[in-house]
């Protein structure tokens, strides 16, 4: 084994940690909260998770079968994430004022 190839190995692993770490630190945000948004947030962060995983992956495994996998989680974890924003700025939204009466 080469000098570059124990030091890619060594990335690889370092980047697959991270990942992990990430993940942890995520599910403490999904569980803690505090707000709705934060959830929201933290959900769109695990499709971001989830494809940098299969990134790690298809780089340990010298596989290039995982980038179109990539890309559709890639796109559904936007689309998720913008459905999850719509509803949270319906749900958000101010209520109009009731009317004060008449002023005759």
């Amino acid at each position: 084994m080469s000098v570059l190839d124990t030091l890619e190995r060594d990335l690889i692993l370092a980047a697959g940690a991270m990942v992990a770490l990430a993940g942890a630190l995520l599910l403490v945000r999904i569980w803690r909260g505090p707000s709705m948004l934060d959830r929201a947030v933290a959900l769109d962060v695990v499709a971001a998770l989830i494809t940098a995983g299969i990134g790690v992956k298809a780089a340990w495994d010298r596989d290039p079968f995982y980038i179109p996998v990539m890309l559709v989680l890639a796109f559904l974890g936007f689309t998720g994430s913008v459905g999850i924003a719509r509803f949270i700025a319906v749900r958000d939204r101010p209520r109009p004022a009731p009317p004060k009466g008449d002023r005759r």
